[in-house]
């Protein structure tokens, strides 16, 4: 926000001092270091860099160098090389160590060094130099206080944009400091690379770039939150730009003419136009709700209040909305949507076509070699200069990792440095350090198994990464789930007590049932089991407990069996042996008879009890229910549900009319890869919320609730009668074909399976039974038991690719044999 960077716009020079010529920077400046010198001026800013000469070294640096002169050149930058000679001292010519920092001036006066590793391509060159002159103008913080103050400082006065990226030098990074460059002077920009920050603004998708824009301006109440809005574009500087501008633009415009005629800004920058229709009569009620739509639009689509009393232009007396696209020559549409929610998805719904159909183009036009085909590996690749605090977790080796997990409770990360799965799951495994700091009983630990190979031999490693929980007196236990951050942080935290718990009176139990017993869990697992047994049944309690020790890390588990156990079975009607089932968000207990009590019926039992009735379908829990082999009946909305929906639905469960489906919603706004989901469906996209079932099992045929009746328990029951009678024509067929790698060498998962065929497979969803860790300290013990299969809902997930979750899901999971073939 300071003027003093105007200083700098008047011309900066960046210049780079090497002696060792290329001729791929020929476009680079040559200087001495006396004509160097000689050529800075007050006010200008330079970036030198010195090296002796015959220094093969900075070859690869200067050939970013040279890809950075043109964008430099852009800002007003001049970029240049300066020879070192014998002949002229100079105390930047001097160490071999020196010779491995830039150094930034404005004019004689020393501003930054920098480390050339953090200079790695074009994008650090360019964001680091603007960062550090742009010091004023991008304030960087750490935590939400600092967020606050700056908040608080600027209510009433200016407003904000305030940026989440990974890392610093990334392209994102480069974009947002372009955008200061532009917009410094006008708006306060604010950078972060914390994810806790961002996390407390209630952003749940952390894995990439953020750019909010705070309304800080025109807030007069220090006590009154500054409105935010985000950018849902990725963060280029084109798309930072637009956003600007159309933060910029008047939030509601009253207009009196044809809207075939009215242009805006928005149409400008290629966004719709929505005109709410009102009349003297409703005008107040009109604009409220106009601002109200406006707000929710912001960045995404002008809106206009459209007077018809004013207009000489006939409006159709039934329409209350007008949609004018920003294509030139199409004709506005005339709509009757009477819900806020439907105005924002019709919107939200004709802006994504063309940006959808240009990927779809792009991914037409082959390969990209600078792209890795594994998603992961490309994440990996572009995240490879953030630091991580890797000091918050215990590096293991041959020696000490004997007498590091029997000395203590111990969490150890076995993982490979050359592996792009370990090294993404290494960040989620620091950031849950990050979390537990200071706060966890267990000791955090990992081991490169690249370079201690045969440690992780002994312990059973046969896939990268792997987590196993080191416990005294207890056999270690492998974490069998997501590799992200939220099911990892639960499967530790679920682990600070044994399973089984060993419940004693009926209070304890009714307190256990509550949640009131262990309330500090309830937040990682909203259903605790307890199984109820008579002192006598020594088998099925045996078998329940060898159940409870595989579902630990995912569900708390209790036993009761004292002698009065047949009060707490009368009192929720529950012959023994049984389950109770208490779902601490709905404030419900159910029972389970337990027919058949072999430990592997009651992991099963109790895995598809924890499944909702009417989830939403997500990336994470899909092949929980996709397992299930029925049909999928899926309501897809842009953003939550009706809650008459919901309820239409949920009675109908409860009916028991929907048991040979799987019932389930999906959040567009959560899942975007929605939208090509429904893609594949429709043609084209009808507005939203829109009610298909899908039989990906047999037939793959789709077929669309009608989009004229009403969601409703009766229309709901009469559509299903007419599918089941074959009255019901398909919208479209999905094909067959198996998804399969771009090229052989790619089928990582085949030659995973090629190679571990020959182990044993275990039933859903134990954990690993391992042996015990305690023998003679001075050896290196080992894991010798054998290796059981993850549960079903975590085959593979890892392993998925985030934009083609639901194609692999349709097509890769036809096939049984291939998802029972991974082992441990």
């Amino acid at each position: 926000m300071s003027s003093g960077f105007s200083v700098f716009r008047v011309g900066i020079s960046f210049v780079i001092m090497c002696s060792f010529y290329m001729p791929t920077v020929d476009s680079l400046l040559e200087l001495s270091p006396q004509k160097y010198f000689s050529t800075l001026q007050p006010g200008k800013a330079s970036l030198a860099y010195f090296c002796q000469a015959d220094s093969p070294r900075t070859s690869v640096f200067l050939e970013e160098l040279n890809e950075a002169v043109r964008p430099l050149q852009d800002y007003g930058i001049s970029v240049a090389k300066v020879n070192c000679v014998k002949e002229e001292i100079s105390r930047y010519c001097g160490k071999e160590k020196d010779l491995m920092k830039a150094y930034l001036f404005k004019g004689n006066i020393l501003l930054r060094e920098f480390p050339t590793d953090t200079l790695f391509d074009v994008n650090a060159i360019v964001a680091h130099v603007l960062f550090a002159l742009l010091f004023n103008e991008v304030k960087y913080i750490t935590n939400l206080e600092d967020l606050q103050n700056i908040e608080n400082a600027l209510k009433g006065k200016a407003n904000i944009i305030f940026s989440y990226v990974r890392a610093i030098g990334i392209p994102e990074h480069r974009a947002v400091m372009e955008a200061a460059f532009v917009y410094g002077t006008t708006y306060q920009f604010v950078l972060t690379t914390e994810i806790a920050l961002l996390e407390s603004l209630g952003s749940e998708d952390v894995e990439y770039a953020h750019l909010y824009f705070f309304h800080c301006k025109l807030v007069l109440d220090l006590t009154q939150q500054c409105r935010r809005t985000l950018m849902e574009q990725p963060l280029t500087t084109l798309n930072i730009h637009l956003f600007i501008k159309t933060m910029k633009a008047p939030l509601l415009t009253e207009v009196a003419e044809d809207p075939q005629q009215v242009s805006t800004v928005h149409l400008q920058l290629g966004l719709p136009l929505v005109f709410i229709v009102s009349q003297q009569a409703t005008y107040e009620a009109d604009r409220r709700t106009a601002e109200w739509v406006a707000w929710r639009l912001l960045g995404k689509a002008g809106v206009l209040l459209l007077l018809r009393d004013s207009l000489e232009v006939n409006i159709p007396q039934h329409a209350n909305v007008v949609f004018k696209r920003a294509e030139k020559g199409v004709p506005v549409e005339f709509l009757v949507l009477h819900d806020v929610d439907l105005i924002i998805s019709h919107v939200e719904h004709n802006t994504h076509i063309e940006e959808i159909q240009e990927d779809e183009d792009d991914d037409m036009e082959g390969p990209d070699i600078d792209v890795q085909d594994d998603e992961v590996a490309e994440t990996v690749f572009r995240d490879r200069k953030r630091k991580l605090p890797l000091e918050l977790t215990v590096e293991l080796t041959e020696e000490t990792f004997n007498a590091t997990v029997m000395a203590s409770d111990s969490i150890v990360l076995f993982y490979a440095g050359w592996q792009a799965v370990s090294m993404a799951f290494l960040q989620s495994y620091v950031d849950v350090a990050v979390k537990l700091k200071g706060t966890s009983t267990m000791l955090l630990t990992r081991i490169n198994c690249a370079d201690w190979s045969d440690v992780c031999t002994k312990q059973n490693v046969t896939e990268f990464p792997i987590l196993k929980m080191y416990k005294k007196g207890e056999n270690p236990v492998s974490y069998a789930g997501m590799l992200g951050t939220k099911d990892l942080l639960k499967f530790i935290q679920l682990n600070r007590i044994s399973y089984p718990v060993n419940i004693t009176s009926i209070q304890e139990a009714e307190e256990y049932l509550s949640g009131e017993l262990y309330k500090d869990l309830i937040s990682y697992s909203s259903v605790s089991v307890l199984g109820l047994f008579s002192p006598t049944m020594t088998t099925a309690k045996e078998d329940f407990s060898e159940a409870g020790n595989d579902l630990k890390g995912y569900v708390i588990t209790g036993i009761y069996s004292e002698e009065d156990v047949l009060l707490l079975s009368n009192k929720y009607a529950a012959s023994l042996p049984a389950l109770l089932l208490a779902r601490h968000t709905e404030g419900k207990i159910e029972s389970i008879p337990l027919a058949i009590t072999r430990a592997e019926d009651i992991v099963q039992i109790v895995t598809d009890a924890l499944l909702e009735m009417f989830p939403e379908i997500t990336v994470e829990n899909l092949p929980s229910y996709f397992r299930l082999q029925k049909p999928l009946l899926i309501l897809f909305s842009d953003g939550s549900i009706n809650p008459q929906y919901k309820k239409a639905i949920l009675t109908l469960v409860k009916q028991k009319y929907l048991d040979s489906l799987t019932p389930c919603w999906l959040n567009l706004k959560n899942t975007p890869v929605g939208r090509r989901i429904l893609r594949a469906y429709f043609d084209p996209l009808p507005p939203l919320p829109v009610l298909v079932l899908v039989n990906l099992h047999s037939g793959g045929q789709v077929f669309a609730f009608p989009s004229d009746q009403a969601i409703i328990e009766e229309n709901l029951v009469l559509w299903l009668k007419k599918l089941e009678a074959g009255l019901e024509n398909h919208i479209t067929i999905l094909p067959a074909q198996e998804w399969k790698p771009p090229l052989p060498a790619y089928d990582f998962l085949s030659m995973m399976d090629a190679a571990t065929s020959q182990h044993s497979t275990r039933k859903i969803p134990k954990c690993m039974k391992e042996t015990d860790v305690q023998e003679n300290d001075k050896e290196q013990h080992e894991d010798k038991s054998a290796v059981r299969k993850e549960p079903i809902e975590t085959l593979r997930i890892k392993h998925w690719n985030r934009s083609n979750w639901f194609k692999e899901a349709e097509k890769s999971f036809r096939h049984d044999k291939e998802l029972c073939s991974k082992v441990n």
